[in-house]
């Protein structure tokens, strides 16, 4: 087995955020959205609860109908899910004819596909909950904005994210940093492309590019693209077998070129967060320009944590898509939490030696060690305090909840200021 130390990977990636030498990007999933501060921080449903959610608000009228359509999906071998169930529709839409299929006709099946939608966008809403500072500040978003307000850089930071909701932007716009989202103008702000094209268009601005559509974009019957206090008619890239077909549309087009151009530039450095790899699309342009720059990387903070009867189970295996992908291109490192590749080289975490009391407190931000043991005795007699160190354990900071903390921490502060990260 080759083992990685999580100290050395971790310092790099902290001398990486620091430089001002380099162009740093973010990548954001659900995983993002779904992240706590707090026990009671405002997150968007995880997909297994927008499920539930969605299948209660059809049940009304469509009871039946959603019967048989999830008996299909799982007689197709596949998870019932909001994904599946919305793709099953839109197919169902383009084969019926004027014929019926579980009891619903063409028209019934529209109607259907938009309750669907209109369930996603009342359950993304979030920030409709969100009305007072204390709720502010249980978002890691905030603590995510108030890094990128002091980091500083050279370069504007991008953010990339397929995320709908308005988390980054309340926690950008609540810390005060200025950003650009392609789009221009002040009573309805309209999609501009070439500003998304350019490199050099506020370069030393933060950028936020939404890459499968947000709340309150709206196409207008001029046919242009604008901004909209609302969240109706939005244009999105639903979570349906439509999706790689609608990433080729504007605005989507625009963004996706520009995570493209951002990876051709020299030293740019993406992180990635609460993204598992499942588009195709997006993994399409980011392997395409990897490909074509030398200097480029890819950090994938990979959440790989999943609960089965109660049990904890780290799913990142070598089998894994993701580290097949990895150990094909040495641009990328993936970072779970067990395991790690790097340099297409699959390994285990290991610390080399055993911390100091005031290395721990620094490891202990991104790195949680097993506990030691006396492997000559039975696991449950009590220990002696002479147990075996092994320097192995898990990787914390693949949580972007401790990936912020990990950011935040390198915040300056000045000496004797109490070493609060609240955004006041």
């Amino acid at each position: 087995m080759i083992y990685f130390d999580p100290s050395e990977i971790m310092r790099g990636i902290r001398q990486l955020l620091i430089s001002d030498k380099k162009r740093i990007g973010f990548l954001f999933g659900a995983g993002t959205s779904l992240a706590k501060k707090e026990l009671d921080s405002p997150t968007v449903p995880a997909i297994g609860k927008l499920t539930e959610l969605v299948s209660n608000e059809l049940k009304e009228h469509y009871a039946d109908a959603l019967s048989s359509i999830k008996q299909d999906i799982e007689d197709g071998n596949l998870s019932f899910n909001v994904e599946t169930l919305l793709s099953n529709v839109e197919e169902k839409i383009n084969v019926v004819g004027k014929g019926s299929l579980n009891g619903l006709d063409k028209p019934n099946f529209i109607a259907l596909r938009d309750q669907i939608k209109q369930c996603i966008l009342k359950e993304v809403a979030i920030h409709k909950s969100i009305t007072s500072i204390e709720q502010l500040n249980k978002m890691i978003q905030v603590d995510f904005a108030s890094w990128v307000l002091n980091a500083n850089r050279k370069y504007g930071i991008e953010i990339f994210t397929t995320n709908y909701d308005y988390l980054f932007e309340i926690g950008l716009e609540h810390c005060e940093v200025p950003y650009y989202d392609g789009f221009s103008g002040s009573y309805q702000p309209f999609f501009n492309p070439q500003s998304v094209e350019s490199l050099t268009y506020l370069q030393s601005q933060t950028k936020l590019w939404k890459i499968h559509g947000s709340l309150g974009l709206r196409q207008i019957t001029s046919g242009k693209v604008v901004r909209v206090p609302s969240e109706h008619d939005c244009m999105l890239i639903y979570p349906s077998i439509l999706k790689y077909a609608d990433s080729k549309k504007q605005p989507y087009a625009s963004f996706m070129d520009r995570l493209n151009l951002f990876l051709k530039q020299d030293d740019a450095v993406l992180f990635v967060c609460g993204y598992s790899f499942g588009d195709e699309h997006i993994n399409e342009r980011i392997i395409s320009a990897l490909k074509s720059n030398s200097d480029a990387h890819v950090y994938v903070f990979f959440y790989d944590i999943v609960w089965e009867n109660s049990c904890k189970i780290n799913s990142f295996t070598e089998k894994h898509p993701l580290a097949k992908l990895a150990k094909e291109c040495n641009k990328i490192t993936v970072l779970a939490s067990k395991y790690a590749v790097q340099g297409t080289k699959f390994g285990e975490w290991k610390l080399k030696r055993e911390p100091s009391r005031e290395d721990s407190i620094d490891i202990n931000l991104y790195f949680d060690e097993d506990a030691p043991y006396d492997d000559s005795l039975p696991l449950k007699q009590e220990r002696q305090g002479d147990e075996l160190w092994t320097g192995k354990g898990e990787l914390t900071v693949i949580n972007f909840t401790k990936f912020v903390e990990f950011l935040q921490n390198m915040i300056p502060y000045e000496r004797g200021e109490k070493d609060e990260r609240t955004v006041l």
